[in-house]
C-alpha cells in the first residue's frame, strides 16, 4: 500500500469526478436557460460564449478523469501542469476572440445608428 499512495486517492477522485460532472451538467443547463432568455439570442457572441462554455466543461471533465487515473505523484502533477497550461492558453484565445467579436458587434451597431441619423 505504501508503494501505491494513489490507490485510495483514485477512488476518491472517481467519486469527485462524478460530482463534478453532475455539477458541470447543471451549470451548462443553467447557462443554456440564461442564453435563451438573453437579448443576444442567436448572435455570434452568444454562440461563441456557448461554445466556449461547452469546451471548458469538457476540458474540466477530462482533467478530473485523468487525475483519477494518476498512478503516482509525478503523473498527478504533470496532469495538473498540462491542464493549467492548456486552460491559460484557451483563456487567452477565448478572451481575444470574444473581445474582437464584441468590437465588431459594437462597430456594426454604431454604423447602423449613424446610418439611421443620416
Amino acid at each position: 500500500m505504501a508503494d501505491q499512495p494513489f490507490v485510495g486517492f483514485s477512488d476518491m477522485m472517481t467519486q469527485s469526478f462524478e460530482q463534478t460532472r453532475k455539477a458541470m451538467e447543471k451549470y451548462a443547463d443553467l447557462f443554456q436557460k440564461g442564453i435563451k432568455a438573453s437579448p443576444w439570442l442567436d448572435t455570434d457572441l452568444n454562440n461563441k460564449m456557448k461554445s466556449y462554455v461547452e469546451r471548458n466543461i469538457a476540458a474540466a471533465n477530462e482533467f478530473v478523469r485523468k487525475l483519477s487515473e494518476a498512478k503516482d505523484v509525478q503523473s498527478f502533477w504533470q496532469i495538473q501542469t498540462d491542464f493549467m497550461q492548456a486552460q491559460w492558453k484557451a483563456f487567452g484565445e477565448q478572451t481575444k476572440d470574444l473581445g474582437e467579436t464584441v468590437s465588431k458587434s459594437t462597430s456594426g451597431v454604431l454604423k447602423d445608428l449613424k446610418d439611421l441619423s443620416s
